[in-house]
C-alpha cells in the first residue's frame, strides 16, 4: 500500500549495496552475525515463546534457526534468498527460496501458521510494513511472530534508517512498523550478556507480537 511508508523519509529504505540479496549473502561464510551466547538466548525464547507443536515459518532463516532441537513441531518453514543455505538448516522440514525484497507475498494460505521467527532480518527489509502484513495474514489468530535482533549487521545491506538509530529506538521503530501492518499486542524486551561470561557479547533484542484473536 502507498501508506506503508509515510512519514520516513525517501531514503530511509534505502542501502548502500544494491546487489542481490541471493549473490551478496552468497559470498559471506555465516548467515548471522550473532555470537554463540546471543544465539542461545534467542532459543531460549523459541522455547518458551513457541506452541509446543503446529506449524512454524523461520523468515530469512539462512542456514541456521534457532529453534530448539527439542521442539516437535509439524511443520519448520524456512524461507531464505540462499538454497544452498535452506538445504543446510536441519531443523527445517520445508524450504521455500525468495527475496521478501523483490516479491513480499507469502506463498502460504491465510492463518495456516502457529508461529513466525525473524531472526536478525529485519534490517535488511526495504518493503518491512508489505512482509509484515504478510506475516500478520498467515498467522492464526492468537499466534506469535517474534522477531529478534543484536546490535550487529552488515552495513552494506542494512536499509539507511536502521543504522542511524540506536538500539532502544530500533525496538519502538519495529513496533512502529508492527502496528501499521495491523499487530496490537506487543511487547518488548532485550537480554544482556552476564559479566561472567567470555563468550557472550551481543545484546538481544526482542519483540512478540501477537495477531489479536478477534482479528
Amino acid at each position: 500500500m502507498t501508506d506503508d511508508l509515510k512519514g520516513f523519509h525517501p531514503r530511509a529504505f534505502a542501502r548502500a549495496n544494491n546487489e542481490p540479496d541471493a549473490i551478496y549473502f552468497a559470498k559471506r561464510g555465516q548467515d548471522t552475525l550473532m555470537d554463540v551466547g546471543a544465539r542461545t538466548a534467542v532459543s531460549a525464547l523459541y522455547q518458551t515463546t513457541l506452541p509446543a507443536m503446529g506449524d512454524v515459518l523461520d523468515l530469512m532463516c539462512g542456514s541456521l534457526s534457532h529453534i530448539p532441537p527439542e521442539a516437535n513441531h509439524d511443520r519448520v518453514v524456512g524461507l531464505d534468498v540462499s538454497r544452498s543455505a535452506l538445504d543446510a538448516n536441519a531443523s527445517l522440514t520445508e524450504r521455500v527460496v525468495q527475496d521478501l525484497n523483490t516479491d513480499t507475498v507469502l506463498p502460504f494460505e491465510d492463518e495456516t501458521m502457529d508461529a513466525v521467527c525473524l531472526c536478525d532480518g529485519l534490517a535488511y527489509l526495504t518493503q518491512p510494513v508489505s512482509v509484515l502484513r504478510e506475516v500478520w495474514r498467515v498467522l492464526k489468530p492468537g499466534a506469535p511472530l517474534i522477531i529478534t535482533f543484536s546490535d550487529n549487521f552488515h552495513v552494506a545491506k542494512a536499509v539507511a534508517l536502521w543504522q542511524a538509530l540506536e538500539s532502544e529506538d530500533r525496538s519502538r521503530f519495529i513496533s512502529l512498523l508492527l502496528g501499521r501492518a495491523g499487530f496490537m499486542e506487543i511487547d518488548t524486551g532485550e537480554v544482556v550478556p552476564p559479566e561472567d561470561l567470555t563468550a557472550w557479547h551481543d545484546t538481544v533484542h526482542a519483540l512478540i507480537a501477537r495477531k489479536t484473536a478477534n482479528a
